[in-house]
């Protein structure tokens, strides 16, 4: 049947099908995914990666993998020899002092036993020089380690806190930690790196960490220095106070631990 338009003498039009049409409507379409949800999606997987990275356990075993290349490389390469016998010739007075101060900081991260640097200060730079050196490179050293055990490790380990001793320690540090740390490095059997990480597991401030390394590491670096400078002399009355020094706060810790034991022990057995 002819529509109105062809029957009024028009040009007739094909419509196209219904069928075909709807077939058309039907089909679905493939959404194209935007340049916004492809950014939202990357920064998403970046912030993931991040929160991994920056987990405390992460930055932990960062941490000990430092500590470990660093016990490695001494060692290997024995800094701690280089400082004493193969100083740089150039250097001299207090631009040679202030590098070995530096070098002095970074040795004692990497468990350079703090004694025989002591004892290179002494040999090097003379008692004066050679004691403001270990004294400057003691407190940077110091300020390290407290620093990457504070950042890297701290939020991992004090959830690990439970013992009792070790609850006990670290009130003492948080609450008095002027005075404990100033008695920690008094002591002579105390690891200088142990203290400084377990202050920074703790909650104590930077200033009396500091503070109290500085005037605590005098009596016993003094020592040491003294000791290394008159090292020629072994006869001189300064050598034999230095090694007095040396000794009688040793001989006086180990008394006072074994009575702290014994003590113990009493109390145990009552």
């Amino acid at each position: 049947m002819l529509d109105a338009h062809t029957r009024s003498g028009g040009t007739a039009t094909a419509a196209p099908p219904a069928a075909a049409t709807e077939l058309l409507l039907a089909l679905p379409v493939a959404p194209v995914p935007s340049l916004a949800t492809a950014n939202a999606a990357s920064a998403g997987a970046v912030a993931r990666w991040a929160r991994v990275l920056l987990s405390p356990w992460s930055r932990f075993s960062l941490l000990v993998a430092l500590l470990a290349a660093a016990g490695a490389s001494v060692l290997l390469f024995e800094p701690q020899q280089l400082l004493a016998d193969g100083w740089p010739p150039r250097l001299g007075g207090a631009s040679a002092a202030v590098v070995f101060a530096v070098a002095y900081g970074l040795c004692t991260v990497a468990f350079v036993p703090r004694p025989l640097l002591n004892l290179a200060a002494g040999a090097l730079f003379g008692s004066q020089l050679g004691l403001g050196a270990a004294l400057a490179g003691t407190v940077l050293g110091a300020g390290l380690a407290f620093g990457l055990g504070r950042v890297l490790g701290q939020d991992a380990l004090r959830p690990l806190l439970r013992g009792r001793l070790l609850t006990a320690a670290d009130g003492q540090l948080s609450r008095h930690g002027m005075l404990s740390m100033l008695a920690a490095r008094l002591f002579p059997g105390l690891p200088f790196w142990g203290v400084n990480y377990c202050a920074a597991i703790s909650r104590m401030g930077w200033v009396p960490f500091l503070l109290a390394t500085a005037l605590g590491s005098i009596p016993n670096t003094a020592a040491y220095v003294v000791a290394g400078a008159r090292a020629s002399a072994p006869t001189s009355p300064a050598f034999l106070i230095a090694l007095a020094g040396i000794a009688l706060p040793m001989v006086a810790a180990a008394v006072l631990t074994w009575r702290k034991r014994h003590h113990l022990r009493g109390r145990k057995a009552r």
